[in-house]
């Protein structure tokens, strides 16, 4: 058992070694097919742990992180993306190139244990292709764009979509995330996808089943409902979460698309002759004195008269102290006096702490004479006027 267990080794050692990743990727790809390049975690691990930890039996599965950019460049071309979701996942690349050239792509993984980093680099070399002139897009609601880029499920989707179309010779052309056509980000709980548009191409033109999504009956029910199901008869989809929107399915004949105007002509950037050069004449003059007075003059004339008005409510129309003592009852004013003359004693006592105990705290006193009351007689100057009590005969002298 222990040669056995250690010839087992010896073959992943071997293995890992042998289809590691290499230092340099060359990939061929025509224009106007859909191009994914998956970044297989387990093929950066070999490279980022040393061989002696292979030997003694460490084997790690560790996170790994992806970056990756263009040669000489911050970012990625504008016609490929990149996607990975958690640093358990491995990562995609992926797009559809719309002119011929070369891209260099280089791809560093960051091991997030040891923080050890590998590069890989990828040749892509983008030749000449024919455009498909027939083509479809659909939209399916139950995916995310990581589900659908291997190639297991593209070609579950493909069958499904070649039974529709009914055609054998059916390419994909594009897939695209919901989010970055303006789609919301969905809810974080189960059942809630982002959703894929994919786009198919033929050289056959269009069945009986997608030609029903341009029918004015199709249109007016996907109005009416967004979510309204395909024609009878036209639902090919083995597996549910592949099944397509159909009222959000597009049809495109690229052979009817009018041609691009031509580029304009150069010329030689010299003048012809025709006569000397007359300049425009200078604009007549104009007058801004009534625009002066509208915005400057008249505001200003309504905020004096503003001004005036305020002054004339907060001064003149108030009705002054002896006015509003002449009409405030006599035991109303003693009893204001007092306490002000109590609060003005308070304030004097506050700066001095040694002095006499205010006559507000006595028993009964006489605040203008400061004359001591028995409590026997303390009714010589009442607080409060008992006017029209009937018990007031009961209260104690």
């Amino acid at each position: 058992m222990a040669g056995y267990g250690s010839g087992l080794f010896f073959l992943t050692v071997c293995a890992a070694s042998l289809f590691g990743a290499k230092a340099e990727f060359k990939l061929t790809i025509p224009v106007g097919k859909l191009f994914t390049y998956e970044l297989m975690r387990e093929t950066f691990q070999s490279d980022l742990e040393p061989l002696g930890k292979l030997y003694a039996g460490s084997l790690y599965d560790d996170p790994i992180i992806f970056k990756c950019k263009q040669q000489n460049f911050p970012d990625l071309p504008e016609w490929l993306r990149f996607i990975q979701r958690h640093p358990n996942d491995n990562g995609f690349l992926y797009g559809t190139p719309a002119a011929p050239g070369k891209s260099i792509i280089e791809v560093y993984a960051v091991n997030k244990r040891s923080y050890n980093t590998a590069k890989q680099t990828l040749v892509i070399k983008i030749v000449e292709g024919k455009m498909l002139p027939y083509q479809a897009e659909f939209f399916i609601a139950l995916r995310e764009i990581e589900r659908v880029l291997p190639s297991t499920v593209q070609n579950e989707i493909k069958q499904d979509l070649q039974k529709l179309w009914n055609s054998e010779n059916l390419e994909i052309v594009n897939m695209t995330n919901a989010l970055d056509r303006g789609g919301r980000v969905p809810l974080p709980i189960a059942g809630h996808y982002e959703g894929v548009y994919v786009k198919v191409g033929s050289h056959k033109y269009f069945s009986e089943c997608l030609l029903r999504v341009l029918k004015p009956e199709h249109q007016r029910q996907c109005a009416a409902e967004p979510r309204a199901k395909g024609p009878g008869g036209c639902n090919f989809c083995s597996i549910p979460s592949n099944c397509i929107t159909w009222c959000k399915t597009k049809l495109f004949d690229l052979t009817k698309l009018e041609p691009e105007p031509p580029a304009p002509t150069m010329g030689s950037g010299i003048l012809e002759a025709g006569g000397d050069f007359n300049p425009p004449d200078s604009p007549p003059s104009t007058d801004y004195f009534p625009d002066y007075i509208v915005t400057v003059i008249v505001p200003l004339i309504l905020a004096i008269v503003l001004c005036i008005l305020l002054a004339y409510i907060m001064f003149g129309r108030r009705e002054g102290v002896e006015k509003r003592n002449a009409r405030t009852d006599q035991i109303q004013l003693y009893h204001h006096y007092t306490i002000h003359g109590n609060a003005d004693e308070l304030r004097g006592m506050a700066g001095s702490r040694g002095g006499p105990p205010p006559l507000s705290t006595l028993p009964m006193f006489n605040s203008r004479t400061g004359e001591r009351a028995s409590p026997l007689h303390s009714d010589n100057i009442p607080l409060i006027m008992a006017e029209q009590d009937p018990y007031s005969d009961t209260l104690p002298r």
